[in-house]
């Protein structure tokens, strides 16, 4: 097991994802192939006692600058980090990528480069939120902003998947996010998408409000890009937020630090669950290979924590378990067992239900 590491990616510059790298291979064992400049990345690692770690370099000369067009970039820095460590997962070389890099680049070259499975239009961004109950996954958070239904239902089940192999759930519990919990809410892309869902072989429980996503109702949360990236970057603030305001309290006077005092630990708790880097970074899904997209402003700890987390995803073979999640739920729903009934059998029921409703005209007013 190989973990490919873009190094020169990130707000911070090499240094950062180096410790990381070292952190990772000196407490879990795991082999690196750190992807950069090798002058500047060889003097990080003597820098932070790389020596006899399980950590090789591939040099490249070229870098995806933050401000840059992803697609233009990738196509004029054919030997920028980000481009060779993808490909070093497609040859095999690696067999994950993790990179802090341009978000953007990161999800282009793994979408074109490494392709999407079987069965998947558009690969997404999983993330984690932290809930009364534990961890749950959002996605899409930010990769696809314009979305069909049946994208939505394919990131249902990517989502259930992966709740069910990393995060460790038996019949992971998946919500629609949505403006309301009745079926009849949403656009017409949720409420297609919803039929969807209510026919699938996944453990469905319905729209999912934003008042209800941090009360741990479910398990995996699906929305289109647009939507999920909000939440999450709204998420952040709170908890930033939230944060300084308890720092506050606890320092107005003798009082309220001896208070902190007391509840030292579960503040220290409470802060740890809302710490993105205790998560490493957002597993992209969908793809045939596994890549991570770490926050810009990654610190080593959560460079650290991203690429167990590959190499996990790796190991338990996640994307070919996502295929045939697809495969069962799509070609099995249908009269026939025929590509393409059920979709028929989705559109058909979604129709009627608007017919009921007074929203669209009855099969039997036009020609079919």
């Amino acid at each position: 097991m190989t973990v490919a590491v873009d190094a020169m990616g990130g707000d911070h510059g090499p240094a950062v994802i180096v410790e990381g790298a070292v952190l990772a291979a000196r407490e879990y064992g795991t082999e690196i192939l750190l992807v950069g400049n090798e002058t500047i990345l060889r003097k990080e690692m003597e820098r932070f006692g790389a020596d006899n770690l399980p950590i090789r370099v591939k040099h490249c000369t070229e870098v995806v600058q933050m401000e840059e067009t992803p697609s233009i970039a990738l196509r004029k820095k054919r030997d920028s980090s980000i481009r060779v460590a993808v490909e070093a997962v497609k040859e095999g070389e690696a067999q994950a990528v993790v990179s802090a890099g341009h978000t953007g680049a990161t999800l282009t070259a793994s979408t074109l480069i490494l392709r999407p499975l079987k069965g998947i239009d558009r690969p997404a961004i999983a993330t984690f939120l932290p809930t009364v109950k534990g961890l749950c996954v959002l996605l899409d958070a930010g990769a696809n902003v314009d979305c069909k239904s049946t994208q939505l239902f394919q990131f249902g089940i990517m989502g259930s998947v992966f709740a069910k192999y990393i995060l460790n759930r038996p019949n992971p519990r998946v919500g629609l996010l949505g403006i309301g919990e009745e079926e009849s809410k949403g656009n017409e892309i949720t409420r297609e998408a919803f039929q969807m869902f209510k026919q699938s072989s996944m453990n469905f429980i319905g729209n999912v409000e934003g008042k209800a996503v941090y009360r741990g109702v479910s398990d995996v949360i699906v929305c289109d890009g647009f939507l999920g990236n909000v939440a999450l970057k709204i998420s952040e603030s709170l908890a930033e937020m939230v944060e300084k305001s308890l720092r506050d309290v606890f320092s107005h006077n003798i009082f309220s630090k001896l208070g902190y005092l007391l509840v030292k630990r579960r503040f220290a708790a409470m802060k740890k669950r809302m710490d993105y880097s205790e998560y490493g970074g957002a597993p992209l899904l969908g793809i045939n290979g596994v890549c991570i997209i770490c926050h810009g402003g990654s610190t080593p700890k959560a460079i650290k924590n991203a690429i167990p987390m590959a190499q996990r995803m790796a190991d338990t073979g996640l994307s070919n378990h996502i295929e045939e999640d697809i495969e069962a739920d799509v070609e099995t729903h249908g009269a026939n067992h025929r590509r393409g009934t059920f979709w028929s059998n989705i559109r058909q029921s979604f129709s009627f239900s608007m017919e009921r409703k007074g929203k669209v005209q009855p099969h039997g007013s036009h020609q079919e």
